[in-house]
C-alpha cells in the first residue's frame, strides 16, 4: 500500500497567488533539462522527455533569490532538513505522457508536490495510483519509492513545486 496525503487549498488565497504568479511568469528563469529520468531517457530516445527546471535548494545551499518567495511553504512543512528544491516546468506534449519511474534519493525521506496549475498531467505513485494536477494542490508522500511525473496535453505547460526534506 501506498502512503500519501493530498491537501487541496494548501495555501491562502493571498499567498497562493504571489507564488503562482512569479514562478508562472515571463520573467521568471527557467533552465532546459533534455531528459526528465536520466536513468531511462539516455537509454531509449524519446522527444517527449525533456523539461525545465529551477533549483532553488540542493546540497545544503539556496541556488536561487527565489529561495524565500517559498517561505510559506517551507513553514507549514514540519521538517527538520530541506534536502530539494525545485519548480518544474511540463511542455504541452501532443499525447499524454507517463514517464520512467524513479526515486528522488535512494534513503528514507518526504517528497512535496505542490501544483501551481490544473491541468490533466498527474503525478504517478506505486500501485498505478494517480494524483491529478490541481493549482494549490499539496501532495506529501515517500518520495524514495518510486513514482513517475507526466506532461500535459490541455494547457501551454504543467507546473509543481518539487520539495524533499526529513
Amino acid at each position: 500500500m501506498y502512503d500519501y496525503d493530498i491537501v487541496d487549498n494548501f495555501l491562502d488565497e493571498n499567498t497562493f497567488k504571489t507564488i503562482k504568479e512569479t514562478l508562472i511568469s515571463s520573467n521568471f528563469p527557467y533552465y532546459y533539462n533534455n531528459s526528465i529520468n536520466t536513468e531511462y531517457d539516455n537509454k531509449e530516445q524519446n522527444l517527449n522527455t525533456c523539461y525545465f527546471t529551477h533549483t532553488l535548494f540542493k546540497d545544503d545551499v539556496i541556488t536561487s533569490a527565489y529561495f524565500k518567495l517559498l517561505e510559506p511553504i517551507f513553514k507549514k512543512l514540519k521538517h527538520k532538513k530541506i534536502l530539494k528544491a525545485k519548480v518544474n516546468c511540463y511542455p504541452k506534449t501532443e499525447s499524454l505522457e507517463i514517464h520512467k519511474p524513479h526515486k528522488d534519493f535512494n534513503f528514507k525521506h518526504n517528497g512535496f508536490i505542490f501544483y501551481l496549475n490544473t491541468n490533466n498531467g498527474k503525478t504517478v505513485l506505486e500501485n498505478q495510483v494517480k494524483i491529478d494536477s490541481i493549482e494549490n494542490r499539496a501532495l506529501f508522500f515517500d518520495s524514495s519509492k518510486p513514482h513517475s511525473s507526466t506532461n500535459c496535453t490541455d494547457v501551454n505547460a504543467r507546473f509543481n513545486i518539487n520539495i524533499n526534506y526529513i
